[in-house]
């Protein structure tokens, strides 16, 4: 992981994207000490970008709605961590 000191990474902030954007991630620091973490996009989010650009799924940046086409077997998760509790 690299690690960036704020004044550094506000400089240089175009080259940090780069890095982040090849995959890395970036721990900044404020005197030292680690105040933050820079991630790339993960691929859900991009998968979701992707079905909301294609009209076939609607999303306020909460939980995404309305997706379409997509079936889903098996049980729901909230029912299998319920029975693993008893």
């Amino acid at each position: 992981m690299v690690t960036a000191g704020i004044r550094d990474l506000k400089a240089k902030f175009s080259s940090y994207v780069d890095i982040v954007r090849s995959g890395k991630m970036i721990a900044v620091t404020e005197h030292g000490e680690e105040v933050a973490i820079i991630i790339p996009v993960s691929n859900e989010r991009k998968a979701v970008k992707s079905l909301v650009k294609s009209g076939k799924a609607h999303w306020s940046g909460d939980k995404p709605k309305g997706v379409e086409g997509i079936k889903i077997k098996g049980k729901p998760l909230s029912e299998t961590v319920l029975e693993g509790r008893q």
